[in-house]
């Protein structure tokens, strides 16, 4: 495992590295790539399903392709859809990347970002690499304004031939990054990693939650956490939303996070590995969505808690 860390600020561009790339998936992480890479004067190509989103897009140093297979003129293809899936209907789909490619004799980069499943992106990898069309992935561990901001962490994996030549898109969203191995490994670091970011969000919450029934102000008891041996970075990021109970601006939403914790419990299934506050969270994330808060940020889960309710036992009763 290989780390690498620099400045947050993006690169500038030179004639070495005024590259254009594509981005596929233009919501909260594609929106802020676009940012990252566009700060670092790359010229930019951007295609999402949503219409709207793509005339959004448009604007200096950008243009919003018509059709997908139109990002194979790209030098690297950024990938920041929501699942695998997804990822595998934008390779390999009719008018996908893949066939694109190959009747333009053309051989983009392609770099996923999204959090997917890591033994079926090592599969497409595979697929890919058979086929002639270059394959990576950099799973980003922060939400979309971390990553806009030049303060998130890229999770790196896939061929060395292929990540030097997507460098300059690397170095323009994650100056910090980690270096793992072959495709596949990104992703299983990233599913470990928003386990421990999940169930920092929701100790946070419940923290939040507890000291609010106390009688102590949320606002000030979370000045008091994040100068406590508590203390979790996820208290800066999410916790003024949790203690004012005010969920914008937007960062990372109710149902990625249930994605992302399907697929940790499908993993650890498979290894026959028991994660109990893992399954408590995720299901808390269920009832958020069956309550119709899918598109809530998830720092939202603190609602969910405070909707947990039990029945009071005066402290002069017997609980036995």
């Amino acid at each position: 495992m290989q780390a690498r860390t620099a400045s947050t600020a993006a690169p500038p561009a030179t004639p070495e590295t005024a590259l254009r790339i594509g981005i596929v998936g233009l919501g909260l992480m594609g929106t802020a790539c676009a940012t990252r890479l566009g700060g670092a004067g790359l010229s930019l190509a951007g295609y999402d399903v949503d219409p709207a989103r793509r005339a959004a897009f448009t604007g200096p140093g950008r243009v919003a392709a018509a059709e997908l297979a139109d990002l194979v003129t790209c030098d690297v293809v950024v990938l920041a859809v929501f699942d695998t899936t997804q990822v595998e209907q934008v390779v390999e789909g009719d008018s996908g990347l893949l066939n694109a490619a190959q009747k333009a004799g053309r051989k983009p980069v392609v770099l996923c970002v999204s959090t997917c499943d890591p033994d079926r992106m090592a599969a497409l990898a595979q697929r890919c690499a058979a086929a002639g069309l270059p394959f990576a992935e950099m799973p980003i561990s922060g939400t979309s304004g971390t990553l806009a901001r030049g303060e998130a962490v890229g999770l790196v994996a896939g061929a060395e031939a292929d990540l030097q030549r997507a460098t300059p898109v690397l170095d323009a969203l994650c100056s910090s990054r980690h270096i793992l191995g072959p495709v596949g490994n990104g992703s299983r670091a990233k599913l470990a990693v928003n386990l421990v970011l999940g169930l920092n969000r929701s100790a946070l919450a419940e923290g939040l939650v507890f000291a609010s029934e106390l009688g102590l102000d949320p606002e000030r008891f979370l000045d008091v956490l994040i100068g406590s041996a508590a203390y979790s970075r996820v208290m800066q990021v999410k916790g003024r939303m949790m203690a004012t109970r005010q969920f914008e601006p937007l960062q990372g939403k109710v149902d990625q996070s249930l994605k992302d914790f399907r697929l940790i419990l499908e993993q650890a299934a498979v290894r026959g590995q028991a994660l109990p506050f893992a399954n408590i969270y995720a299901d808390l994330l269920e009832g958020c969505v069956a309550r119709g808060d899918s598109a809530r940020d998830n720092s939202f889960i603190v609602e969910a808690i405070a909707r947990c309710r039990t029945t009071s036992i005066s402290p002069s009763e017997d609980p036995a």
